[in-house]
C-alpha cells in the first residue's frame, strides 16, 4: 500500500523465475518450521513431540487439499499450488501445534488447505479491492489468512490436558469443543475472544509499525522507483539485468567494459610474454 502497484504490463503475466529453486526453498522451509514450532516450548518433551508431530500432519494434509481443488476445478495440480498449501498449513499449525490432538491438527490442515484456496483463487479475483492492491506473493491468503484461521482454531481444539502441561501456573480456558462435555461453554467462547482480540491487536500493529517504517525509508530513500525506470527494469536501477533470456526480445549488448583495453602492470610484461593487442591481420 505504501510503495504502489507494479506497472499493468508486470502485472498481467509474471509467472515464476525458476520452480525447482521454489521447490528447493519449500523443502528448507518445511524443515526449518520442524524447529521453529518443536522449539517454541524451550524444552524437549511430550508438547515439543507433539509440536513436530501435528507440524507434519497438518502441513502435508493442506498440501494435499490445495492439490486436491485444483484438480477438481482446473483439472490439474501445480507445483506452485503445493506450495501455497504448505505454508498455509505452517502458518495455521503453528499457534497450537503442541496445545492440539493429531486428530484437530488434519482437521485444522483441511480448512487451511481450503478456506485460504478460497480466498485466494476465487475471491481474490472477484474482489476489486484485491484487483488494487499487488499482492505478488499472496501473502494476505497464506499468512494472514491462514494465520487468523490458525488462530481462532486453536482457541476451538486446545486440549485442556496439553495446557496444563503447557501452562501450569496460569489461568487458562481449554478449547471451545472441550468445553460443550463439561458444560463450561462460556469459558470457551471467552477463550475465542482472547483469540480475536489478539488478532486485532497484532493486525493493528503490523499496520502501524510497518508504515512507519515505511515513512522513515522514504526520508532517506524513494520507496518506489519512476514510472519510466519501472518500464526499463532492471537495467535503470542497475545498470544490468539479472537475467536476458533469448526469445523474449531480449538484444545483446555489448558491456562498456569490452571497450576498454586491459590495464597490466609493466612487472607482469616482463615476466609473462602475454600479447596485449593483436597484431596486423590477425
Amino acid at each position: 500500500m505504501q510503495v504502489g502497484p507494479r506497472i499493468s504490463q508486470d502485472r498481467q503475466n509474471f509467472p515464476p523465475n525458476n520452480i525447482i529453486h521454489v521447490l528447493g526453498g519449500a523443502g528448507f522451509l518445511w524443515m526449518g518450521w520442524t524447529g521453529f514450532n518443536g522449539g517454541a516450548p524451550f524444552q524437549v518433551g511430550e508438547i515439543a513431540s507433539l509440536a513436530i508431530y501435528n507440524t507434519h500432519l497438518c502441513t502435508a494434509t493442506s498440501l494435499l487439499v490445495w492439490l486436491t481443488l485444483d484438480m477438481i476445478v482446473y483439472t490439474k495440480s501445480s507445483v506452485i499450488g503445493a506450495v501455497q498449501g504448505m505454508i498455509t498449513g505452517l502458518v495455521c499449525i503453528t499457534p497450537g501445534a503442541g496445545l492440539v490432538d493429531p486428530w484437530a491438527a488434519v482437521l485444522m490442515g483441511a480448512l487451511s488447505g481450503s478456506i485460504p484456496w478460497y480466498t485466494m483463487m476465487v475471491l481474490h479475483k472477484k474482489s476489486a479491492f484485491f484487483q488494487s492492491v499487488d499482492d505478488t506473493l499472496g501473502v494476505f491468503h497464506t499468512h494472514a489468512v491462514a494465520g487468523l484461521l490458525g488462530g481462532i482454531l486453536s482457541g476451538v481444539f486446545a486440549k485442556p490436558d496439553l495446557l496444563r502441561i503447557m501452562y501450569q501456573d496460569t489461568n487458562y480456558c481449554p478449547g471451545l469443543f472441550y468445553t460443550f462435555f463439561k458444560g463450561e461453554v462460556d469459558h470457551g467462547f471467552r477463550q475465542i475472544w482472547y483469540q480475536l482480540l489478539g488478532a486485532g491487536f497484532i493486525i493493528v500493529w503490523n499496520v502501524v509499525i510497518t508504515s512507519l517504517i515505511c515513512i522513515l525509508i522514504s526520508r532517506i530513500v524513494d520507496l518506489r522507483m519512476k514510472e519510466e525506470d519501472l518500464e526499463v527494469g532492471d537495467d535503470a536501477a542497475h545498470g544490468e539485468e539479472a537475467y536476458a533470456l533469448w526469445g523474449d526480445g531480449e538484444r545483446m549488448r555489448i558491456p562498456l567494459r569490452l571497450h576498454i583495453g586491459p590495464t597490466i602492470p609493466s612487472l607482469c610484461r616482463k615476466r609473462f610474454s602475454i600479447p596485449l593487442t593483436r597484431k596486423e591481420g590477425e
